[in-house]
């Protein structure tokens, strides 16, 4: 089933300074299409794995939002560290750019784990950058997605004394969080 439903959902887009490092946002038709696009992929998907699961969908932040919450099996739609989840995101982006001709950046949660997941990064990040403050000495955190890093410096930024910047090269990209000079 496919309804429509308010939910925020921040973006995989990375900087610690809140900007989007992507194009501009679609319009808002589009975006519509592209979620339910997306909301027709994916209850085609749960068909054929025989998965519960309500469809949301929303646009938000100058992008369209999926979410499937419901049936006990959503988990495992998730997968370690969100690996299968990332993986689903990217097919569904594609099954939407094939329908619409255009690059989508839409966001996919399933079993509300993005919206944990961004909840502990946040404490994460504000604990890193008050242990930057206490100890003076740079911290490098492990290997992130985009979405990830993000929320960590978001997280960071709201701390006086500290920034953040991402390092290395995908897939071991991270955060990490320094003294401010």
């Amino acid at each position: 089933m496919v309804t429509e439903a308010n939910s925020a959902v921040d973006g995989d887009d990375e900087g610690g300074n809140g900007q989007s490092l992507r194009n501009a946002p679609a319009s808002e038709e589009l975006l519509v299409q592209e979620g339910d696009a997306a909301g027709d992929y994916l209850e085609r998907l749960l068909d054929l794995v025989d998965y519960d699961g309500d469809i949301d969908l929303d646009v938000e932040a100058g992008r369209a939002m999926v979410s499937i919450d419901g049936g006990a099996d959503l988990a495992k739609l998730v997968g370690p560290r969100g690996t299968v989840l990332e993986a689903l995101q990217e097919l569904t982006r594609l099954a939407v750019q094939q329908q619409t001709g255009a690059r989508s950046r839409l966001m996919l949660d399933i079993a509300q784990w993005r919206a944990a997941r961004r909840d502990d990064l946040s404490k994460l990040g504000r604990s890193i950058a008050q242990r930057v403050l206490d100890d003076g000495e740079s911290v490098r955190l492990q290997a992130m997605t985009p979405f990830e890093r993000k929320i960590v410096h978001d997280a960071v930024a709201g701390v006086d004394g500290v920034q953040s910047e991402s390092e290395g090269e995908e897939p071991q990209r991270c955060v990490v969080v320094s003294p401010s000079p």
